[in-house]
């Protein structure tokens, strides 16, 4: 039994994701262990009252201000403080707590987790646009703050693991997986006929629409080699991936020795998200056991960077460093929206990236020295790629 002293306060931001939902579904497990602060949900205000309900939240903030009349009236008698629009989630993800979520998806994400890692704490980290889009000015904010920074990616929470607290000096090279989503197989003539409903079928894993696409496209994987650069302080040429379509190894660290750790785990984001909420202890979950002998087979290749551009775009930004990163993933939010809205076809994805990339790099490129810098080339970056429209309308079939 845990002792009132021994409860966690937690906050989540963007609790009505499937990252959130994952993670309320572990809270709700463990009920005893925690005490539920605030959450902060996009627009859907039915499902984000349920969940504060259930979880027995302080309070709950939906992002979308026209929805926040239904949020009140859905937690009217519950006890639950309901407010809306931008200003109440940067307040609720200021409010003092021992641990919380941060997976609010896109560059939205970024200003709210800044403000929750601001006041200390252990901040769970699935916002990959925080590292991508501002990566060095958001490491010296967790600095500053003298806060807990713990992957919530399951590649990047593998590799922490497999590291066993050992120095990234000792590291050779680290190597994320990738499942090869669903045009891992597929010639480069009919990615090119892709359409959103066959870029949604990830083959292993249940992920929102950006993150499912980003997948498709290899993108993902791309902005990951750029987290982890950021968060484990390793540079570009010690970071690897590898295709591998079982999803059962997550990543692997070469040591100097020539000895290799993996992570491995089922593909439920419950159990990356297990260990970041019970940190330092292990928190059961209902996740299904890695089963190896029914598995049969672990097989690895290497990725294809014709089929897949917007890989070798994001090891190119990675590279290049300044200010590459932030345009990058400001483009690939741009143009995956349009690719979604059947605006463009899914290789205008690479396409649109590049092209912005060639516009805004030009110039001097500096990485953005705060925040608020970031934030600012991030929608100069947008508008740029929203104007990268192809010359013919892409039409679906």
């Amino acid at each position: 039994m845990v002792s009132p002293a021994e409860r966690r306060t937690v906050t989540v931001l963007g609790a009505t994701g499937s990252v959130g939902g994952a993670t309320v579904d572990l809270i709700e497990r463990h009920a005893e262990r925690y005490d539920v602060e605030a959450v902060v949900g996009g627009r859907d205000a039915a499902a984000l009252a349920q969940i504060a309900i259930r979880l027995g939240a302080r309070r709950a903030v939906v992002a979308d201000e026209t929805q926040g009349s239904a949020l009140a009236s859905a937690l009217a008698g519950s006890g639950v403080a309901a407010s809306a629009g931008e200003r109440a989630i940067l307040d609720a993800a200021a409010v003092p707590v021992d641990w919380t979520m941060a997976a609010i998806a896109g560059a939205a994400g970024l200003a709210p987790t800044v403000a929750a890692v601001r006041r200390g704490g252990t901040i769970a980290l699935a916002t990959k646009e925080c590292l991508v889009c501002a990566g060095a000015a958001f490491m010296a904010e967790v600095a500053r703050a003298g806060a807990t920074l713990l992957p919530v990616d399951s590649e990047h929470n593998a590799l922490l693991q497999a590291l066993g607290g050992q120095s990234v000096d000792d590291v050779e090279t680290m190597t994320l997986t990738a499942s090869g989503g669903p045009f891992r197989t597929w010639t480069a003539e009919r990615i090119a006929d892709a359409r959103p409903e066959d870029a949604l079928r990830h083959p292993t894993w249940s992920m929102g629409a950006k993150i499912t696409i980003d997948s498709a496209s290899m993108m993902n994987k791309g902005l990951e080699l750029i987290e982890a650069h950021h968060l484990f302080a390793i540079g570009a040429d010690r970071l690897d991936v590898l295709v591998h379509p079982q999803s059962a190894v997550h990543g692997l660290v070469t040591f100097r020795d020539g000895a290799v750790t993996a992570g491995l785990g089922p593909a439920d984001m419950r159990v990356p998200i297990a260990h970041t909420l019970g940190f330092p202890e292990r928190l059961a979950t209902p996740a299904a056991r890695l089963d190896l002998a029914r598995l049969g087979e672990l097989t690895f290749e290497a990725p294809d960077l014709v089929r897949f551009p917007a890989l070798r775009l994001a090891r190119e930004a990675l590279a290049e460093g300044g200010a590459a990163a932030t345009v990058l993933n400001a483009a690939n939010e741009v143009a995956v929206a349009l690719f979604l809205a059947r605006r463009v076809g899914f290789m205008d994805i690479p396409r649109i990236v590049e092209e912005t990339l060639g516009m805004l790099l030009g110039r001097p490129s500096a990485a953005p020295a705060t925040v608020e810098d970031a934030l600012a080339l991030d929608r100069e970056a947008r508008r740029i790629a929203s104007e990268r429209l192809p010359v013919a309308q892409f039409r679906a079939h």
